[in-house]
């Protein structure tokens, strides 16, 4: 049998540039084209299997000269499919849209005009690295930080009972590994199905089919009796992600599943019974979700019966060079050549990183690295340049922000205004609580009472300000 080609996503607004590279690289791969960020967004939710690659361009409309739309594409993709490898293609090659692009989980960023050349020879690098987002032999989680050996006590104490878990986390931080190594692979269920399903991924009116399956003749097109995946799990786990997605009159249904095991083929009457764990992951904050009326309190509490935390990377210190190492090695590994090395000045700037991608985004910068410096020694400069350090927003070098010294703040911040060419004001300011908040959660090893306590003021307005970090 022939094998099939790798499936190729292309979305660019400009027909004459998605027609031409559907030509050339037809023979390489299957190749699906999109115009707009809901279009593309619907198109790679109604597909049996994900893409593996997509070419995004930053300019989509309605406003065809900002990168608004094309950032938040990337947000929505992998979202749907994490593990699916993205370049954004832009006619604004200013290195601090490169930047943002890559911190959102881009592999690479590469300017208009290309040519398709490079892109082909740039796909075919990207689909030899084939790194997992955090794996190792002991069981998926890579570091010895406080935060990270509180996840493993916990998941430890959790790991072997029948009760749902829920995970919580930032994007790219990997609960998908905590659902499949820790709370499935060494389990007594480990030997029974594990399947995963994104909420996100599926269409609202598909997703009820999906989960509980589907008699002939329920809907057109129904043209046999499907099982879905609560029967397909059988005893073993059923992994939700993106669980704030699930629609409203859905969440009914779910609820019934987890409290008596109870459900329904669409289109039947007849009452099955599910045995199936159930392990939920969310980057929402599902208790305000609960507040504006999108998710059920009852289903929340019937979730949440044990909730863990998968900490961001700017909590784990310097696990930052455990994840360096280990995905260093493997990335080399996976293409046959030789690791790179960080210089003396390179791995400051690496442990002073926060990585607001977290492992995806680092896992993505070593891919890079490796694929341009394999044998060498990277320098500060080098590294630098892939890294989300906005010139215009970056915080002056110099004294900390003391009401005290007001005169050597005011030095500092003439001394930025005069290197910076665009300064955004409202952005700097926002950098600068951040980076005060980031760094009191570390000083603090993640407790959130002590860090709103370092920082004088009380843990709500902590959370008030936080808010949205994840969707940025």
């Amino acid at each position: 049998m022939p094998v099939a080609k790798p499936l190729l996503l292309i979305v660019d607004d400009d027909s004459l540039i998605s027609e031409s590279l559907s030509f050339a690289f037809a023979q390489e791969y299957d190749v699906l084209t999109s115009h707009s960020r809901s279009h593309a967004r619907s198109l790679v939710r109604q597909l049996r299997n994900p893409p593996r690659l997509a070419l995004v361009d930053l300019g989509l409309p309605p406003l065809p000269h900002r990168p608004d739309e094309g950032f938040a594409l990337i947000g929505d993709l992998l979202a749907l499919h994490p593990n699916l490898k993205i370049i954004v293609l832009s006619g604004q090659s200013d290195d601090e849209n490169a930047r943002h692009a890559r911190t959102l989980g881009a592999v690479e960023f590469v300017a208009k005009p290309c040519d398709p050349a490079r892109l082909a020879e740039l796909f075919r690098q990207v689909l030899r690295f084939d790194a997992p987002a955090s794996s190792d032999t002991a069981g998926g989680l890579v570091g010895e930080s406080l935060p990270m050996q509180r996840l493993r006590l916990q998941l430890g104490q959790y790991a072997d009972l029948a009760y749902p878990v829920l995970i919580e986390g930032e994007s790219g931080s990997g609960k998908d590994i905590v659902a499949s190594h820790y709370l499935h692979r060494l389990t007594g269920r480990c030997d029974k199905p594990f399947l995963a399903l994104n909420c996100a991924a599926i269409s609202p009116s598909l997703l009820e089919p999906t989960l509980f399956g589907y008699a002939k003749g329920a809907f057109t097109g129904a043209s046999t009796a499907k099982a879905g995946y609560f029967e397909d799990a059988d005893s073993g786990t059923l992994f939700l992600d993106e669980i704030g997605e699930l629609p409203l009159d859905l969440q009914p249904k779910l609820l019934r599943v987890l409290e008596n095991g109870e459900y329904q083929r669409v289109g039947e009457t007849q009452t099955r019974i599910s045995t199936a764990r159930i392990i939920t992951a969310t980057n929402r904050d599902l208790r305000q979700e609960m507040k504006a009326g999108r998710f059920r309190p009852d289903l929340y509490h019937r979730l949440s019966v044990f909730t863990v935390t998968v900490p961001p990377v700017r909590e784990t210190g310097l696990d930052r060079l455990l994840l360096l190492e280990h995905f260093r090695k493997h990335c080399a590994a996976s293409v046959r050549t030789e690791p790179f090395t960080l210089a003396a000045d390179a791995q400051s700037l690496w442990l002073d990183y926060t990585f607001p991608g977290n492992v995806r985004e680092l896992r993505n910068i070593i891919i890079r690295l490796t694929a341009r410096y394999a044998g060498q020694a990277v320098t500060a400069g080098q590294l630098r340049a892939e890294l989300d350090y906005p010139d215009s927003t970056a915080p002056p070098p110099g004294p900390s922000l003391d009401a005290a010294q007001p005169d050597e703040v005011r030095q500092a911040a003439r001394q930025h205004l005069e290197r910076a060419a665009h300064l955004n004001l409202d952005a700097t300011l926002e950098l600068w609580q951040r980076c005060y908040i980031e760094a009191a959660i570390e000083l603090s090893n993640g407790n959130m009472s002590e860090t709103a306590r370092r920082l004088g003021i009380n843990r709500t307005t902590l959370y008030n300000r936080m808010e949205g970090w994840n969707r940025q």
